[in-house]
């Protein structure tokens, strides 16, 4: 009974290294940046990435994404075209013009908005950040 036992725990972690073995690893990839809308997904994480999300994002002039929150992800802007400002909770709004690369740390609420009389266009990267 006891060699049952432990052949089958053998065979049950055989199981497991190889399903997780199968497991696709993020492969390289080039995305265009087109967006019919106001926010396309580009990199939607696991499996796709490591981890890291990303989208394109075309804001007309006043608008605005929302208040929103990554969590314990860190967050990155590249300002690729327009005026904008990130406002994060508790701080003066951060005013930005492109080219630009705007920073937003891990479970900070904020927001992104268009002051400008054209376009604003980024693109966000999400990623996990690094536990301190």
């Amino acid at each position: 009974m006891k060699y049952r036992v432990l052949l089958f725990g053998i065979a049950f972690l055989l199981t497991l290294s190889t399903v997780a073995s199968e497991t696709p690893k993020p492969q390289s990839l080039v995305l265009p940046l087109e967006c019919p809308g106001g926010d396309c997904p580009l990199l939607r994480g696991a499996p796709q990435t490591a981890g890291m999300r990303s989208g394109f994002v075309r804001l007309k002039p006043g608008a605005t994404v929302g208040w929103h929150t990554t969590g314990k992800n860190e967050e990155s802007l590249v300002i690729l075209h327009g005026r904008g400002e990130a406002r994060l909770e508790g701080q003066s709004a951060h005013a930005f013009t492109a080219p630009a690369v705007v920073y937003i740390p891990p479970a900070t609420k904020h927001n992104v908005a268009n002051v400008g009389d054209q376009l604003l266009e980024y693109v966000y990267v999400v990623a996990p950040a690094k536990e301190q």
